[in-house]
């Protein structure tokens, strides 16, 4: 479902509500049915609202852009999400 065109700019996306959150982004790979972000938010703006934030847009823009995808989801993410914590780990550091 998440490749080709949508990929493409599901990424340009996600970048863009990463960096107007004050957060950034480590790494990004898109799965053909989800995505993994490693991103390294501010504690007193929460991780909760990041997601939030991501979700909302890319659902609403890639739904606007590409009306196939109305049709064929009813909504493009569901309300569960992983996060795990990385503090302090080689590679995830900036």
């Amino acid at each position: 479902m998440l490749g080709g065109r949508i990929e493409e700019r599901l990424k340009q996306l996600l970048r863009e509500v990463v960096e107007e959150k004050v957060a950034w982004l480590v790494a990004l790979d898109v799965m053909p049915d989800h995505v993994h972000l490693l991103v390294e938010v501010d504690p007193e703006f929460g991780v909760h609202k990041l997601v939030k934030a991501i979700k909302a847009r890319t659902s609403r823009v890639l739904q606007e852009e590409l009306p196939s995808l109305r049709s064929r989801l009813p909504t493009l993410w569901t309300n569960s999400y992983f996060v795990a914590t990385t503090g302090g780990t080689p590679g995830a550091v900036r």
